[in-house]
Protein backbone atom coordinates (compact mmCIF):
# COMPACT_ATOMS: atom_id res chain seq x y z
CA UNK A 1 0.00 0.00 0.00
CA UNK A 2 3.00 2.47 0.43
CA UNK A 3 4.37 1.66 -2.61
CA UNK A 4 0.63 2.45 -4.48
CA UNK A 5 0.54 5.57 -2.17
CA UNK A 6 3.85 6.91 -2.99
CA UNK A 7 3.04 5.92 -6.93
CA UNK A 8 0.23 8.22 -6.90
CA UNK A 9 1.53 10.74 -5.01
CA UNK A 10 5.11 11.34 -8.26
CA UNK A 11 2.06 10.92 -10.29
CA UNK A 12 0.33 13.64 -9.29
CA UNK A 13 3.66 15.79 -8.76
CA UNK A 14 4.88 15.18 -12.27
CA UNK A 15 1.50 16.01 -13.92
CA UNK A 16 1.36 19.35 -11.53
CA UNK A 17 5.48 19.88 -12.64
CA UNK A 18 4.17 19.28 -15.86
CA UNK A 19 1.53 21.81 -15.90
CA UNK A 20 3.54 24.13 -14.18
CA UNK A 21 7.25 24.50 -16.50
CA UNK A 22 5.43 24.03 -19.94
CA UNK A 23 3.90 27.21 -20.01
CA UNK A 24 5.85 29.16 -18.73
CA UNK A 25 8.80 27.29 -21.24
CA UNK A 26 6.34 28.48 -23.85
CA UNK A 27 5.52 31.43 -22.95
CA UNK A 28 9.43 32.56 -22.70
CA UNK A 29 9.43 30.78 -26.21
CA UNK A 30 6.99 33.37 -27.46
CA UNK A 31 8.86 36.35 -25.57
CA UNK A 32 12.04 35.67 -27.24
CA UNK A 33 10.01 35.33 -30.56
CA UNK A 34 8.72 38.62 -30.20
CA UNK A 35 11.66 40.23 -28.98
CA UNK A 36 13.71 39.03 -32.10
CA UNK A 37 10.60 40.49 -34.29
CA UNK A 38 11.08 44.10 -32.79
CA UNK A 39 14.32 43.93 -33.14
CA UNK A 40 14.40 43.08 -36.75
CA UNK A 41 11.58 44.81 -37.17
CA UNK A 42 13.34 48.66 -36.64
CA UNK A 43 15.63 47.59 -38.75
CA UNK A 44 13.47 46.98 -41.32
CA UNK A 45 11.87 49.91 -41.19
CA UNK A 46 15.04 52.14 -41.32
CA UNK A 47 15.96 49.84 -44.71
CA UNK A 48 12.35 50.87 -45.78
CA UNK A 49 13.12 54.71 -44.98
CA UNK A 50 16.53 54.53 -46.86
CA UNK A 51 15.07 52.61 -50.21
CA UNK A 52 11.83 55.00 -49.95
CA UNK A 53 14.42 58.05 -50.12
CA UNK A 54 16.46 56.25 -53.01
CA UNK A 55 16.28 59.18 -55.67
CA UNK A 56 20.13 59.30 -57.07
CA UNK A 57 22.87 56.93 -57.33
CA UNK A 58 24.46 58.00 -54.30
CA UNK A 59 21.30 56.76 -52.36
CA UNK A 60 21.50 53.98 -53.94
CA UNK A 61 24.99 53.28 -52.93
CA UNK A 62 23.87 54.26 -49.65
CA UNK A 63 21.27 52.01 -49.10
CA UNK A 64 23.47 49.06 -50.50
CA UNK A 65 26.38 49.89 -48.12
CA UNK A 66 24.18 49.90 -45.00
CA UNK A 67 22.57 46.62 -46.40
CA UNK A 68 26.21 45.21 -46.95
CA UNK A 69 27.19 45.80 -43.22
CA UNK A 70 24.14 44.51 -42.03
CA UNK A 71 24.55 41.42 -43.60
CA UNK A 72 27.90 40.99 -42.94
CA UNK A 73 27.32 41.77 -39.36
CA UNK A 74 24.30 39.37 -38.36
CA UNK A 75 24.40 37.16 -41.62
CA UNK A 76 21.02 37.86 -42.16
CA UNK A 77 19.99 38.44 -46.08
CA UNK A 78 18.02 42.02 -47.36
CA UNK A 79 16.41 42.34 -50.58
CA UNK A 80 14.39 45.69 -51.86
CA UNK A 81 12.02 45.13 -54.09
CA UNK A 82 9.84 47.07 -56.21
CA UNK A 83 5.59 47.04 -56.90
CA UNK A 84 6.71 44.20 -59.58
CA UNK A 85 8.60 42.24 -56.93
CA UNK A 86 11.80 42.83 -59.41
CA UNK A 87 15.02 43.04 -56.87
CA UNK A 88 16.07 46.42 -56.53
CA UNK A 89 18.90 45.94 -54.03
CA UNK A 90 20.55 42.71 -52.68
CA UNK A 91 22.76 41.45 -49.67
CA UNK A 92 23.67 38.37 -47.85
CA UNK A 93 21.61 35.26 -47.91
CA UNK A 94 18.30 34.71 -49.99
CA UNK A 95 15.18 34.91 -48.31
CA UNK A 96 13.48 31.33 -48.28
CA UNK A 97 9.95 30.05 -46.94
CA UNK A 98 7.81 33.02 -46.55
CA UNK A 99 9.27 35.07 -48.20
CA UNK A 100 6.73 35.00 -50.91
CA UNK A 101 3.57 35.34 -48.79
CA UNK A 102 5.59 38.49 -46.77
CA UNK A 103 6.28 40.02 -49.71
CA UNK A 104 2.99 40.37 -51.05
CA UNK A 105 1.64 41.25 -47.50
CA UNK A 106 4.23 44.14 -47.50
CA UNK A 107 2.89 44.86 -51.06
CA UNK A 108 -0.51 45.72 -49.96
CA UNK A 109 0.97 47.96 -46.65
CA UNK A 110 1.34 45.79 -43.91
CA UNK A 111 4.53 45.08 -42.12
CA UNK A 112 5.02 41.69 -40.54
CA UNK A 113 3.45 41.44 -37.16
CA UNK A 114 3.96 38.00 -36.44
CA UNK A 115 6.79 34.89 -36.59
CA UNK A 116 6.67 31.66 -35.82
CA UNK A 117 7.51 30.96 -32.27
CA UNK A 118 10.64 29.71 -31.89
CA UNK A 119 12.18 26.73 -30.29
CA UNK A 120 15.25 24.69 -29.55
CA UNK A 121 15.22 22.93 -32.26
CA UNK A 122 13.45 25.41 -34.95
CA UNK A 123 12.96 27.05 -37.09
CA UNK A 124 16.65 27.58 -38.28
CA UNK A 125 15.90 31.44 -39.76
CA UNK A 126 12.46 33.41 -40.48
CA UNK A 127 11.88 36.18 -43.18
CA UNK A 128 9.82 39.47 -42.28
CA UNK A 129 8.96 42.43 -44.84
CA UNK A 130 8.15 45.80 -44.56
CA UNK A 131 6.77 48.27 -46.98
CA UNK A 132 8.73 50.73 -48.45
CA UNK A 133 6.31 53.88 -48.08
CA UNK A 134 2.80 54.35 -46.77
CA UNK A 135 -0.83 53.43 -47.31
CA UNK A 136 -1.66 53.94 -51.31
CA UNK A 137 2.07 55.35 -51.88
CA UNK A 138 3.63 52.30 -51.46
CA UNK A 139 6.31 51.50 -53.95
CA UNK A 140 8.28 48.23 -52.91
CA UNK A 141 9.08 46.37 -50.02
CA UNK A 142 12.32 45.26 -47.60
CA UNK A 143 12.75 41.45 -47.39
CA UNK A 144 14.76 40.10 -44.13
CA UNK A 145 15.63 37.07 -44.15
CA UNK A 146 16.81 36.73 -40.18
CA UNK A 147 18.40 33.35 -38.71
CA UNK A 148 17.35 32.24 -34.85
CA UNK A 149 20.54 30.94 -33.67
CA UNK A 150 21.14 33.21 -31.18
CA UNK A 151 17.53 33.06 -30.12
CA UNK A 152 16.98 29.65 -29.74
CA UNK A 153 20.47 29.20 -27.93
CA UNK A 154 18.11 31.81 -25.39
CA UNK A 155 15.28 29.51 -25.35
CA UNK A 156 17.34 26.04 -24.93
CA UNK A 157 19.19 27.61 -21.98
CA UNK A 158 15.58 29.21 -20.70
CA UNK A 159 14.26 25.71 -21.40
CA UNK A 160 17.44 23.41 -19.71
CA UNK A 161 16.90 25.81 -16.49
CA UNK A 162 13.14 25.47 -16.33
CA UNK A 163 13.97 21.57 -16.72
CA UNK A 164 16.33 21.65 -14.20
CA UNK A 165 14.33 23.99 -11.80
CA UNK A 166 11.50 21.30 -12.29
CA UNK A 167 13.48 18.18 -11.52
CA UNK A 168 14.70 20.09 -8.53
CA UNK A 169 11.27 20.41 -7.11
CA UNK A 170 10.12 17.48 -8.40
CA UNK A 171 12.94 15.33 -6.47
CA UNK A 172 12.35 17.94 -3.77
CA UNK A 173 8.33 17.20 -3.49
CA UNK A 174 9.33 13.02 -4.02
CA UNK A 175 11.28 13.07 -0.77
CA UNK A 176 8.27 15.22 1.08
CA UNK A 177 6.40 12.83 -0.65
CA UNK A 178 8.23 9.57 0.56
CA UNK A 179 7.94 11.42 4.34
CA UNK A 180 4.32 11.89 4.20
CA UNK A 181 3.70 8.15 2.82
CA UNK A 182 5.87 6.83 5.61
CA UNK A 183 4.20 8.79 8.26
CA UNK A 184 0.93 8.07 7.27
CA UNK A 185 1.77 4.41 6.71
CA UNK A 186 4.10 3.25 9.84
CA UNK A 187 1.34 3.13 12.09
CA UNK A 188 -0.83 0.98 9.64
CA UNK A 189 2.03 -1.96 9.08
CA UNK A 190 2.56 -1.72 12.82
CA UNK A 191 -0.93 -2.27 13.11
CA UNK A 192 -0.83 -5.11 10.63
CA UNK A 193 1.81 -6.79 12.23
CA UNK A 194 0.47 -6.70 15.02
CA UNK A 195 -2.66 -8.01 14.34
CA UNK A 196 -0.90 -10.91 12.01
CA UNK A 197 0.72 -12.08 15.69
CA UNK A 198 -2.40 -11.88 17.42
CA UNK A 199 -3.87 -13.92 15.25
CA UNK A 200 -0.86 -16.19 15.29
CA UNK A 201 -1.44 -16.39 18.76
CA UNK A 202 1.20 -14.08 20.57
CA UNK A 203 -1.84 -12.50 22.95
CA UNK A 204 1.32 -10.23 24.01
CA UNK A 205 1.25 -8.55 20.62
CA UNK A 206 0.26 -4.51 21.00
CA UNK A 207 0.87 -2.06 18.60
CA UNK A 208 3.78 -0.20 19.09
CA UNK A 209 4.12 2.96 16.88
CA UNK A 210 2.78 6.31 17.98
CA UNK A 211 3.55 7.96 14.94
CA UNK A 212 0.91 9.45 12.03
CA UNK A 213 -2.97 11.20 11.56
CA UNK A 214 -4.40 11.24 15.38
CA UNK A 215 -6.57 8.99 13.59
CA UNK A 216 -4.33 6.52 13.12
CA UNK A 217 -3.10 7.04 16.56
CA UNK A 218 -6.57 6.58 17.93
CA UNK A 219 -7.09 3.68 15.87
CA UNK A 220 -3.82 2.09 17.46
CA UNK A 221 -4.78 2.87 20.85
CA UNK A 222 -8.12 1.16 20.73
CA UNK A 223 -6.32 -1.81 18.90
CA UNK A 224 -4.69 -2.41 22.22
CA UNK A 225 -7.05 -2.02 24.58
CA UNK A 226 -9.45 -4.95 22.16
CA UNK A 227 -5.98 -6.80 22.48
CA UNK A 228 -5.87 -6.30 26.29
CA UNK A 229 -9.40 -7.23 26.54
CA UNK A 230 -8.92 -10.34 24.71
CA UNK A 231 -5.95 -11.53 26.27
CA UNK A 232 -6.85 -10.97 29.47
CA UNK A 233 -10.38 -13.50 28.57
CA UNK A 234 -8.65 -15.91 26.94
CA UNK A 235 -5.53 -15.75 29.40
CA UNK A 236 -8.64 -16.21 32.01
CA UNK A 237 -10.26 -18.93 30.56
CA UNK A 238 -6.15 -21.00 29.53
CA UNK A 239 -5.92 -20.40 33.80
CA UNK A 240 -9.04 -22.35 34.46
CA UNK A 241 -8.82 -24.87 32.41
CA UNK A 242 -5.29 -25.07 33.48
CA UNK A 243 -6.26 -24.93 37.46
CA UNK A 244 -9.22 -27.14 37.37
CA UNK A 245 -6.36 -29.62 35.94
CA UNK A 246 -4.24 -29.38 38.12
CA UNK A 247 -6.29 -29.27 41.10
CA UNK A 248 -7.88 -32.60 39.38
CA UNK A 249 -4.84 -34.37 39.34
CA UNK A 250 -4.35 -35.09 43.03
CA UNK A 251 -7.82 -36.62 44.15
CA UNK A 252 -7.68 -38.30 40.84
CA UNK A 253 -4.14 -39.99 41.58
CA UNK A 254 -5.87 -40.50 45.10
CA UNK A 255 -8.79 -42.44 43.70
CA UNK A 256 -6.54 -44.29 41.53
CA UNK A 257 -4.31 -45.19 44.27
CA UNK A 258 -7.27 -46.22 46.20
CA UNK A 259 -8.61 -48.54 43.56
CA UNK A 260 -5.66 -50.12 43.14
CA UNK A 261 -5.37 -50.64 47.29
CA UNK A 262 -8.54 -52.28 47.58
CA UNK A 263 -7.74 -54.53 44.34
CA UNK A 264 -6.88 -57.48 46.50
CA UNK A 265 -9.70 -57.53 48.99
CA UNK A 266 -11.95 -57.74 45.85
CA UNK A 267 -13.23 -60.90 45.32
CA UNK A 268 -13.60 -62.48 41.96
CA UNK A 269 -16.32 -62.34 39.48
CA UNK A 270 -18.31 -59.77 38.58
CA UNK A 271 -17.31 -57.10 41.03
CA UNK A 272 -13.80 -57.56 39.89
CA UNK A 273 -14.32 -56.68 36.56
CA UNK A 274 -16.31 -53.59 37.58
CA UNK A 275 -13.31 -52.83 39.54
CA UNK A 276 -10.86 -53.13 36.83
CA UNK A 277 -13.63 -50.76 34.21
CA UNK A 278 -13.38 -47.87 36.95
CA UNK A 279 -9.68 -48.19 37.44
CA UNK A 280 -9.37 -47.78 33.32
CA UNK A 281 -11.49 -45.11 33.63
CA UNK A 282 -10.07 -43.62 36.09
CA UNK A 283 -6.33 -43.60 34.98
CA UNK A 284 -7.99 -42.40 31.04
CA UNK A 285 -9.68 -39.50 32.74
CA UNK A 286 -5.68 -38.98 34.50
CA UNK A 287 -4.58 -39.09 30.87
CA UNK A 288 -6.95 -36.90 29.96
CA UNK A 289 -6.27 -34.17 32.56
CA UNK A 290 -2.60 -34.50 31.80
CA UNK A 291 -3.43 -33.92 27.78
CA UNK A 292 -5.81 -30.77 28.79
CA UNK A 293 -3.03 -29.41 31.15
CA UNK A 294 -0.27 -29.61 27.93
CA UNK A 295 -2.90 -27.91 26.18
CA UNK A 296 -3.27 -24.74 28.22
CA UNK A 297 0.39 -24.50 28.67
CA UNK A 298 1.25 -24.32 25.08
CA UNK A 299 -1.74 -22.15 24.28
CA UNK A 300 -0.45 -20.03 26.92
CA UNK A 301 2.24 -18.64 24.64
CA UNK A 302 4.79 -18.37 27.37
CA UNK A 303 7.75 -19.77 25.34
CA UNK A 304 9.37 -17.70 22.80
CA UNK A 305 10.54 -18.85 19.52
CA UNK A 306 14.05 -19.46 18.54
CA UNK A 307 16.65 -21.30 16.30
CA UNK A 308 16.23 -25.10 16.42
CA UNK A 309 17.87 -28.30 15.23
CA UNK A 310 15.63 -29.92 13.08
CA UNK A 311 17.70 -33.00 11.97
CA UNK A 312 18.66 -33.23 15.61
CA UNK A 313 15.58 -33.35 17.36
CA UNK A 314 14.51 -35.97 14.32
CA UNK A 315 16.79 -38.23 15.22
CA UNK A 316 17.08 -37.99 18.61
CA UNK A 317 13.16 -38.77 18.92
CA UNK A 318 13.47 -41.56 16.63
CA UNK A 319 16.43 -43.21 18.67
CA UNK A 320 14.23 -42.48 22.17
CA UNK A 321 10.96 -44.06 20.58
CA UNK A 322 13.07 -47.22 18.80
CA UNK A 323 12.52 -49.82 21.80
CA UNK A 324 8.67 -48.65 22.10
CA UNK A 325 8.24 -49.76 18.89
CA UNK A 326 10.34 -52.90 18.80
CA UNK A 327 8.34 -54.16 21.69
CA UNK A 328 4.86 -53.46 20.12
CA UNK A 329 6.17 -55.42 17.31
CA UNK A 330 6.65 -52.39 14.55
CA UNK A 331 9.57 -51.23 12.98
CA UNK A 332 10.87 -47.62 12.73
CA UNK A 333 13.32 -46.61 10.51
CA UNK A 334 14.80 -42.60 9.83
CA UNK A 335 17.22 -43.45 6.92
CA UNK A 336 16.56 -40.12 4.63
CA UNK A 337 17.10 -37.04 7.51
CA UNK A 338 19.15 -34.66 5.60
CA UNK A 339 21.74 -32.86 7.93
CA UNK A 340 21.51 -29.21 8.78
CA UNK A 341 18.24 -28.91 8.72
CA UNK A 342 17.14 -25.33 10.99
CA UNK A 343 13.78 -23.90 11.82
CA UNK A 344 12.56 -21.22 13.49
CA UNK A 345 9.84 -22.64 16.04
CA UNK A 346 8.77 -23.14 19.77
CA UNK A 347 11.34 -24.75 21.90
CA UNK A 348 11.34 -28.80 21.03
CA UNK A 349 8.71 -28.14 18.39
CA UNK A 350 9.90 -30.88 16.01
CA UNK A 351 10.50 -33.18 18.84
CA UNK A 352 6.90 -32.94 20.85
CA UNK A 353 5.02 -33.16 17.77
CA UNK A 354 7.24 -35.82 16.83
CA UNK A 355 6.07 -37.73 19.91
CA UNK A 356 2.37 -37.13 19.35
CA UNK A 357 2.98 -38.73 15.57
CA UNK A 358 5.12 -41.95 17.11
CA UNK A 359 2.51 -42.19 20.11
CA UNK A 360 -0.54 -42.12 17.76
CA UNK A 361 1.48 -44.53 15.47
CA UNK A 362 2.45 -46.78 18.08
CA UNK A 363 -1.40 -47.05 19.48
CA UNK A 364 -3.19 -47.65 15.77
CA UNK A 365 -0.64 -49.17 13.19
CA UNK A 366 -0.87 -53.22 13.88
CA UNK A 367 1.91 -55.80 15.19
CA UNK A 368 4.31 -56.17 11.99
CA UNK A 369 3.40 -52.63 10.56
CA UNK A 370 6.44 -49.98 9.56
CA UNK A 371 6.77 -46.37 10.06
CA UNK A 372 9.36 -44.15 8.21
CA UNK A 373 10.29 -41.05 9.24
CA UNK A 374 11.89 -38.43 7.24
CA UNK A 375 12.89 -34.97 6.92
CA UNK A 376 14.26 -32.58 4.43
CA UNK A 377 15.03 -28.82 3.07
CA UNK A 378 12.45 -26.86 1.05
CA UNK A 379 12.76 -25.16 -1.93
CA UNK A 380 12.17 -21.65 0.14
CA UNK A 381 14.29 -22.93 2.95
CA UNK A 382 11.61 -24.46 5.56
CA UNK A 383 12.11 -27.47 6.75
CA UNK A 384 9.47 -31.05 6.40
CA UNK A 385 9.39 -33.65 8.25
CA UNK A 386 7.03 -36.73 7.37
CA UNK A 387 5.61 -40.13 9.00
CA UNK A 388 4.50 -42.55 7.03
CA UNK A 389 2.88 -45.66 7.88
CA UNK A 390 1.18 -48.73 6.41
CA UNK A 391 -1.38 -49.38 8.84
CA UNK A 392 -5.26 -49.46 7.93
CA UNK A 393 -5.39 -45.80 7.45
CA UNK A 394 -8.05 -43.32 7.80
CA UNK A 395 -11.38 -42.71 5.40
CA UNK A 396 -10.05 -39.37 3.56
CA UNK A 397 -13.69 -37.82 5.17
CA UNK A 398 -12.40 -37.87 8.26
CA UNK A 399 -8.80 -37.10 8.01
CA UNK A 400 -9.31 -33.25 8.13
CA UNK A 401 -11.21 -33.98 11.66
CA UNK A 402 -8.42 -35.91 13.38
CA UNK A 403 -6.43 -32.51 14.37
CA UNK A 404 -9.90 -31.21 16.47
CA UNK A 405 -9.92 -31.36 20.31
CA UNK A 406 -11.21 -34.88 21.38
CA UNK A 407 -11.85 -36.07 17.79
CA UNK A 408 -11.03 -40.03 17.40
CA UNK A 409 -11.89 -42.10 14.39
CA UNK A 410 -14.82 -44.11 14.98
CA UNK A 411 -13.05 -47.53 14.12
CA UNK A 412 -10.47 -46.77 16.91
CA UNK A 413 -12.67 -45.61 19.69
CA UNK A 414 -11.87 -48.63 21.85
CA UNK A 415 -8.22 -47.94 21.90
CA UNK A 416 -6.46 -45.59 25.24
CA UNK A 417 -6.38 -41.63 24.82
CA UNK A 418 -7.52 -38.41 24.82
CA UNK A 419 -8.08 -37.40 21.69
CA UNK A 420 -5.62 -34.93 22.31
CA UNK A 421 -2.38 -35.53 21.11
CA UNK A 422 -2.92 -34.20 17.61
CA UNK A 423 -4.24 -31.34 18.22
CA UNK A 424 -1.40 -30.27 20.60
CA UNK A 425 0.60 -31.13 18.30
CA UNK A 426 -1.24 -28.72 15.53
CA UNK A 427 -1.30 -26.21 17.99
CA UNK A 428 2.70 -25.77 18.49
CA UNK A 429 2.81 -26.46 15.13
CA UNK A 430 0.82 -23.12 14.66
CA UNK A 431 2.46 -21.15 17.19
CA UNK A 432 5.78 -21.81 15.61
CA UNK A 433 4.33 -20.57 12.11
CA UNK A 434 4.40 -24.04 10.52
CA UNK A 435 1.61 -26.38 10.10
CA UNK A 436 1.10 -30.15 10.35
CA UNK A 437 -0.96 -31.77 7.33
CA UNK A 438 -2.38 -35.51 7.33
CA UNK A 439 -2.85 -37.13 3.93
CA UNK A 440 -2.96 -40.95 2.85
CA UNK A 441 -0.36 -42.92 2.49
CA UNK A 442 0.00 -45.18 -0.84
CA UNK A 443 -0.64 -47.65 -1.22
CA UNK A 444 -2.37 -47.59 2.33
CA UNK A 445 -1.17 -46.08 5.63
CA UNK A 446 -1.22 -42.58 6.96
CA UNK A 447 1.23 -40.11 6.13
CA UNK A 448 1.77 -36.48 8.77
CA UNK A 449 3.29 -33.73 7.31
CA UNK A 450 5.17 -31.54 9.61
CA UNK A 451 6.23 -28.02 8.11
CA UNK A 452 8.64 -25.43 9.66
CA UNK A 453 9.37 -21.79 9.15
CA UNK A 454 13.10 -21.46 8.07
CA UNK A 455 15.78 -19.88 10.48
CA UNK A 456 16.64 -16.49 9.37
CA UNK A 457 19.09 -15.78 11.97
Amino acid sequence: MRRRLLAVLTVLMGVAALLLCLPLAEGYARGRTEHLLLQRRSEAVRFADLAERMRTDADRAELVAEIGRYADLYGAGVVVVDTAGATLVRAGTTPGAGAVEARSRALTGRSTDRLPTLRPWGPGGVVLAEPVGRDERVSGAVLLAVPTDAARRDVTVRWSLVAAGALASFAAAALVAAGIARWLMRPVLDLDRAVERLAAGSLRSRAGSDTGPPELRRLRRHFNTMADAVAESIGRQRDFVADASHQLRNPLATLVLQLENVEPHVTPGPGLAEHARALDEAERLAELLDGLLALARVESGAAEPARQDVSRAVRDRVSAWAPVFRAAGLGLTAADVADGLWAHTLPDAAGRILDALLDNAVKFVPSGGRVEVSAAHRPDGSAVVRVADDGPGVPDDQLASLLRRFTRSPGHQNIPGSGLGLAIADEIARLSGGTLTLAPNTPRGLTAHLHLPPDTT
